[in-house]
């Protein structure tokens, strides 16, 4: 899979498959779309808060992300 260059889109789907899981309810609630580039996580939300609160809390968000597949998928979160 790393060699093929297919790792990051398997990440991806595997992540919108899960993201309830690993972003909880509330954040999987209210974000409209999210995209995988690479390391690069791009988080959609119409909600003010939520994306105040994903701003602040971007590292942490990574971490779990990281810490839920058991290895370095997300490098960046991007707020939007």
């Amino acid at each position: 899979m790393q060699k093929s260059g297919w790792k990051p889109k398997m990440n991806e789907v595997r992540l919108k498959e899960e993201w309830e899981q690993v972003a909880g309810k509330t954040i999987a609630k209210y974000t409209r779309n999210f995209y995988l580039n690479g390391t690069v996580l791009t988080i959609y939300t119409d909600v003010a808060a939520l994306k105040q609160e994903l701003l602040l809390g971007r590292e942490q968000l990574a971490a779990n992300i990281n810490e839920y597949f058991g290895e370095k998928v997300v490098t960046e979160v991007i707020v939007k």
